[in-house]
């Protein structure tokens, strides 16, 4: 039985120091492997989040019955709680490209057939679960061989501005998806919005077979070997800035992401705004979500402090916002909403990957991404309940309630413990950043 290759600690995070400009907000995109990968990624993530909403809507005009919402998204995110460690280690055993090239041409497959079925009237409840499942377990190798081949794309130096924009296009199609599939949804119908992603696949696939093969820094793949789960769980385990993030991911991913579910009740019981008021909700989403995304780009350290002060703003937010008397407070706090979970979603995701050597970071992501999805498989189901039996505004006080107390837990324990410091050190004019125990602290140079 061999044993798992034994990967050190990080390095210090390079930041590059230049100015802050716009144009330097957005330096990875010079590269043109990454530009054209990126504009696919925006276009597949704004159509996948349709689909899932068209996806959820339509479970809602088949059942009449909120739960049963709940139990589509359980259905999409729950492969990755039983198969999401097996994702991270083919992500790194495998091409990441060809890998990607199989898992879009699937997604547009299934995608292409659940559009027809809910076009042609024949669609039933069954049909949509069992979409879902296998689009849940083909996600399952997407997410982590996304996430490494990012890292193939870009010299060292642009690092950290191509894993923030990555992070930025996953969370920003998140919020854009659901507000023009509202507007889809209600002028043509829910298939048309499920088309769309089966078109958006196709792109993804021409895109990634049109990648310049010269240009990419290939990471070695990984030979087979036992254990190398078990390796991961104590990879991330003994860094700090991994495993915070992740039990905070926990809280928010259960509680907080499940905003979409708690929106179309109150689209449809409190304010009685239908398909229409739902769109209008998620464009303001979407509108602080677009400030959130710039905002971040301009971020140019990384600190766990700032990632857990953002979730416990986030959770504020979202809480208020169910306690909102009126339409007109309702309405400006989702913007708010918006801004705040971007800002702490891509900061918690940049972090652990900048965390991660590259030789293991498709499983440490895999992970992320089991809770992440993992925790709204479990809080799609949660939240729709809530919102059955409470209603639709007090699910949503404990959407936000929830993620802002154990933000504030954290941060108590992190400040107790005294365990992480952040040590810069200047050398030849390039800023070192380093997130370290107190025990590593060197002193300066004198």
């Amino acid at each position: 039985m061999s044993t798992p290759t034994a990967f050190p600690p990080t390095e210090p995070i390079p930041v590059h120091r230049g100015s802050t400009s716009l144009r330097d907000s957005f330096a990875s995109l010079q590269i043109r492997n990454y530009r054209r990968f990126q504009a696919s990624q925006l276009l597949a993530h704004t159509a996948g989040w349709m689909q899932r909403i068209a996806t959820d809507w339509l479970v809602l005009e088949l059942t009449g019955n909120i739960a049963a919402v709940g139990v589509t998204i359980f259905l999409q995110w729950g492969p990755m709680l039983l198969l999401g460690p097996y994702g991270g280690v083919i992500a790194d055993r495998f091409s990441k490209r060809t890998l990607l090239i199989g898992v879009y041409t699937a997604f547009g497959l299934l995608s292409a057939l659940l559009a027809t079925l809910a076009l042609t009237g024949v669609v039933e409840l069954w049909h949509v679960y069992a979409i879902s499942v296998v689009i849940g377990c083909v996600f399952v190798v997407e997410s982590p061989a996304r996430v490494v081949l990012v890292t193939e794309m870009v010299e060292p130096r642009l690092l950290q501005n191509a894993i923030s924009l990555n992070a930025s296009v996953f969370h920003f199609g998140g919020f854009i998806g659901p507000a023009v599939a509202g507007v889809i949804i209600a002028v043509a119908g829910s298939g048309w919005a499920v088309a769309v992603n089966a078109l958006a696949a196709l792109v993804v696939v021409i895109t990634l077979a049109t990648l310049r093969s010269d240009e990419l820094r290939i990471i070695p793949v990984q030979p087979r070997q036992s254990g190398q789960i078990r390796q991961a769980l104590r990879y991330a385990r003994s860094k700090p800035t991994i495993f915070w993030p992740m039990i905070l991911l926990m809280f928010v991913a259960v509680f907080g992401m499940s905003l979409p579910v708690i929106l179309t009740g109150v689209a449809d019981e409190v304010y009685d705004s239908g398909s229409t008021g739902y769109g209008l909700y998620s464009s303001l989403v979407a509108i602080g979500a677009l400030t959130g995304a710039l905002l971040s780009t301009r971020m140019r350290t990384l600190r766990l402090r700032t990632i857990i002060i953002a979730a416990l703003v986030y959770g504020t937010l979202q809480a208020l916002a169910g306690l909102a008397p009126v339409y007109g407070v309702f309405l400006p706090l989702l913007v708010g909403i918006g801004i705040a979970r971007l800002i702490y979603a891509i900061m918690a995701d940049s972090l652990v990957q900048l965390s991660c050597n590259p030789g293991i970071r498709g499983r440490v992501m895999s992970f992320y991404v089991i809770i992440m999805v993992g925790g709204q498989a479990i809080g799609g189901p949660l939240m729709g309940g809530l919102a059955e039996w409470l209603g639709p505004q007090a699910a949503l006080v404990i959407s936000g309630a929830v993620p802002a107390l154990a933000a504030m837990v954290i941060g108590v324990l992190i400040a107790r413990s005294g365990a992480l410091r952040l040590q810069v050190r200047l050398k030849r004019g390039e800023s070192i950043i380093a997130i370290v125990s107190r025990s590593q602290i060197t002193p300066p140079e004198r």
